[in-house]
């Protein structure tokens, strides 16, 4: 008798962008960018890749939109703030929390540049911005030098993130490890480093970010006052 091959179920329930968005970024997750194929989506949906081609044109459309999906729910989840500084706070900690919980999503932001993921974030920024009082013709450099931050750090720490984890470093001892070498680095080339040295074990990622924040808000009131 001629074997016949099982195929895989297929789902009974009508596939939208939104299913294949959130079983995008599920992937991403677990599996980081490279993970992220059509093949594996299908598989992970029950359904053909021709069906996802039909709501994706492509991966890197389905990649700026799995990153789009997540800053739009980082926006939407972050308050208002009662001042325009306590606005800008929350966008920013909305997103450094979520390129924690996403690592992969500051490769693709920066893929995106211009792009909506990206545009969403300086929105929510430069409405802020003005509410501070910067000159108009300042708004644009001040807006930017808050998202280029923003992304840039909440990125790197993400990444480090990352590298920890698959070193299987442990956060404290990594620190302590590295304040002892800070602290022996030679006096006359790196006074600096050795005297902050002490710092560096017990520094938080999440207030050093957010005190960067503030004092380019700082700068920006001293914008307004010098108008």
């Amino acid at each position: 008798m001629p074997h016949t091959v099982a195929t895989p179920p297929r789902r009974a329930d009508s596939l939208t962008r939104d299913t294949i968005i959130d079983a995008a970024i599920a992937l991403l997750d677990t599996a980081g960018e490279g993970g992220l194929t059509f093949r594996a989506l299908a598989a992970r949906l029950a359904t053909g890749a021709g069906a996802i081609y039909w709501h994706v044109a492509d991966k890197d459309d389905l990649f700026t939109a799995a990153s789009d999906a997540i800053v739009a729910r980082a926006m939407e989840a972050a308050p208002p703030g009662d001042t325009p500084q306590a606005g800008i706070r929350a966008v920013a900690l909305a997103m450094f929390e979520a390129m924690d919980a996403h690592p992969w999503l500051g490769s693709a932001l920066s893929r995106a540049p211009g792009q909506l993921p990206t545009v969403r974030i300086l929105e929510r920024l430069g409405r802020q911005v003005d509410a501070l009082g910067v000159p108009q013709e300042r708004q644009w450099m001040a807006a930017c030098a808050l998202l280029n931050y923003l992304l840039g750090v909440s990125g790197q720490n993400a990444a480090n993130a990352v590298i920890a984890r698959e070193q299987g470093l442990e956060r404290a001892h990594f620190l302590d490890t590295l304040a002892g070498a800070w602290s022996r680095l030679d006096a006359q080339a790196f006074p600096f480093a050795r005297k902050v040295a002490g710092q560096l074990r017990a520094h938080d990622d999440r207030a050093d970010f957010l005190a960067g924040i503030d004092l380019i808000v700082h700068g920006m009131q001293a914008l307004q006052a010098g108008r």
